[in-house]
Order: structure tokens, then sequence, then C-alpha cells
């Protein structure tokens, strides 16, 4: 992987919720309902090199790059994080994120789980989320209800899972998608303590410069210590 560059960031990055988990968990569909509750919630956009499912726009839902345009800003230290993905890459751009953060406005990543251990490292401070599906066979159901992956990308995306769930005790919070409704209120009870104004919540010493990113994070814009807690209601 090639090094990314320092960047310093000195606004809170409390202000910055990161929902991750395996592919298929309903990351985007609880997203989507927090936003219609919050519209004045930033929710960054990714950048790709999968092709766009149907229905996908670009500039909407991801950034679709080819490959050597999404390197070429990976070597110029664009990405807060970036990794590789079932045969495809996804990074996340720096600036947008960096520009809504010192303006005040809270910021929500929808992310892979690898993206998002890499932003643990460069913000300790970030909230973080991992969403887990009731079972592997629904998780798989889900998937292949989408209807737009091949055998092949569905094996590696199931292994990858296995992989990943393992992996959720790192996280602040674990959150149960066997029931929607409630997932989408178990996140939300999360999120809705960083939506009070800076100035009414403890301040804590500036932030210190993060290491592993650089620029403006051009890509383009986006669209509007840790107590676990276990949420399976």
């Amino acid at each position: 992987m090639p090094p990314l560059r320092n960047l310093s960031l000195a606004e809170p990055s409390s202000r910055l919720l990161v929902l991750t988990g395996p592919s298929g968990v309903g990351k985007g569909t609880i997203l989507e309902a927090l936003l219609a509750r919050y519209p004045q919630v930033w929710l960054s956009i990714s950048a790709t090199t999968r092709p766009p499912r149907p229905g996908e726009r670009h500039g909407r839902n991801y950034f679709f790059l080819d490959r050597q345009s999404f390197m070429d800003q990976v070597a110029r230290g664009k990405f807060l994080e970036w990794a590789e993905f079932a045969g495809h890459a996804y990074g996340t751009p720096a600036g947008p994120i960096q520009s809504r953060l010192h303006a005040g406005q809270t910021v929500v990543l929808e992310i892979e789980v690898e993206g998002a251990r890499q932003v643990r490292r460069r913000l300790p401070t970030a909230v973080q989320v991992f969403l887990r599906p009731p079972s592997m066979a629904t998780l798989e159901e889900r998937i292949r209800a989408r209807g737009s992956d091949s055998e092949d990308s569905i094996a590696k995306r199931i292994a990858r899972a296995r992989e990943e769930l393992a992996r959720a005790e790192e996280f602040d919070h674990v959150v149960l998608n066997r029931d929607l409704s409630q997932a989408i209120d178990d996140v939300e009870a999360i999120l809705h303590p960083m939506l009070r104004p800076a100035s009414s919540r403890e301040q804590g010493p500036n932030q210190a410069p993060i290491k592993g990113i650089k620029g403006d994070g051009t890509a383009g814009q986006g669209r509007s210590g840790s107590t676990r807690s276990e949420c399976q209601r």
C-alpha cells in the first residue's frame, strides 16, 4: 500500500460517526433513514473502482473512478482511508470531511471494516459503530437479494464477513440489525448526542496532528474513552 502523508486536523473528531460492518448488513438503509430525520448531518461520499450498480449515480452514491485515477489520489495522500474489498478499491476523500468538521457539522462515514480501523488509528476520538447481522445465513440472503454480485463475488464477501465479524469487539458500539426499525433507533441513540453544538459539550484538549492524510481531498463533496454498547433488542 503506498504511504499516505500528513495532514493536521485540529477539529474535534468526536463529531465524526463511523458506521461499519460486513457488506450487505444494512449500513446504507439505516443511514438513509437517519439522514431523512437529521438533514443537518453530512454523509461523506466514498470513491471506488467498482462499476455502478443499477440506479447508482456518480457523485451521489459513490465517486466512480478507474483504478489509475484512484491510485493517483492514493499516491497524493487524498484519502483519509482506503482499502481493497472484493477486487475493488474504496476510499474516503479527506478534504471535504476536514472542511465540514471545521465548520462544526456532524459528519457520518459509511465504510468497510478495514477502512474503519484505519480511521480509528488516525482519528481515535471518532465514534465507531459496528453493525452486525443476526446470522451469516441472513447476511448471505441479503447479499443475494441485491442481484448485483456474481457467485465468486458473493463467496468473497461472505468469507470477508466472517473475518470482519470477529473484529466487532474492537468498536465502540455494536448494533444488531435483526429488526430494521430497532437498529435505526439504536444508531440514532448514538448519533443524537453528537448533534449538540460544540459549546454545549465538555471541551477537551486540541487534537494532535493526524498521520496519514495530505491535501484537500478534492475527489468531491458529500451529502447531507469509548464505552461499548451491544444493542440486541
